[in-house]
């Protein structure tokens, strides 16, 4: 049986308002405001997303974000730093305590991002799940696509999508990056380096580690075209019915004063002594 979720795509917007909505998400699905939700978006502008616990002193070149005019925010799900750009985003909220969600972390991956694997293939792209031994899983990076983490998406050992994921107040919220194209160049500036030396070792490296959509078919896609062949494969990967969210004036007047009053500050993009909420 067809499960029923809501469906919205907010377009291009900001960095601090994207994450503000997704967090809006998690709240409404707790308030029972809204059901199982699927979101795509855009951004207005070149921004970098830092995880939940990222640490950035020292680590990204702030100087750079302003030379490139790239937005910054911290997202409420952990992983590394992503550059998004020419990509589409999705971010869907659902119960933890939904009977086809499951416990683990890395099974739950599993089951949700069916919707990121059939959109893949639905561009004739044929992207694997990545399956990890415990080794290979080991360690952090600074930077995301630098290695695939359980059940992301591959293609020849190649990272295709990164993908996160939070649970507060009983709401698991995943969001991922699909992209069509990434400027390296950008992305590399926007860290520190020792030298530039060792930032063209990695940047060089990085790109033996990762691939776009564009690379993969030689063709140059748009996001209206990524929009159609994703919102198939959850509507396949899921078994899902979707239904247009309505949202009230309240509702979006709450996405935008959430945006100034946490996404845009300095105290929670920046600063790391704040307390750190629970990360599934």
């Amino acid at each position: 049986m067809k499960k029923h979720w809501a469906f919205i795509d907010t377009g291009f917007q900001d960095a601090s308002w994207n994450m503000a909505f997704d967090e809006c998400l998690i709240n409404w699905h707790h308030e029972g405001k809204i059901p199982p939700t699927l979101r795509f978006y855009g951004w207005k502008a070149p921004s970098l997303s830092v995880g939940y616990f990222q640490k950035v002193d020292n680590k990204i070149d702030f100087d750079a974000i302003e030379r490139h005019r790239c937005q910054f925010v911290r997202r409420l799900t952990g992983g590394s730093a992503v550059l998004h750009d020419d990509e589409l985003t999705y971010s869907l909220v659902i119960s933890e305590n939904d009977p086809d969600i499951p416990v683990s972390v890395q099974e739950a991956y599993h089951v949700l991002s069916k919707g990121v694997f059939e959109g893949y293939h639905n561009l004739g792209i044929p992207a694997e799940y990545a399956i990890l031994d415990r080794d290979s899983a080991r360690g952090r990076t600074a930077i995301c696509f630098e290695k695939p983490a359980f059940y992301e998406m591959v293609v020849d050992g190649k990272k295709l999508s990164g993908n996160a994921q939070t649970r507060k107040k009983g709401v698991l919220m995943q969001h991922g990056s699909v992209p069509m194209s990434m400027d390296t160049e950008m992305l590399f500036d926007l860290f520190l380096f020792s030298s530039g030396r060792i930032r063209e070792r990695s940047r060089a490296a990085f790109s033996k580690k990762a691939v776009t959509i564009n690379q993969l078919t030689n063709r140059e896609h748009h996001y209206d075209m990524l929009t159609q062949a994703f919102k198939e494969g959850f509507k396949k990967g899921l078994d899902l019915e979707l239904h247009p969210l309505q949202l009230t004036e309240t509702q979006w007047e709450e996405v935008q004063q959430l945006a100034h009053s946490k996404y845009e500050t300095r105290a929670w993009n920046i600063n790391s002594n704040k307390e750190r909420a629970s990360i599934g």
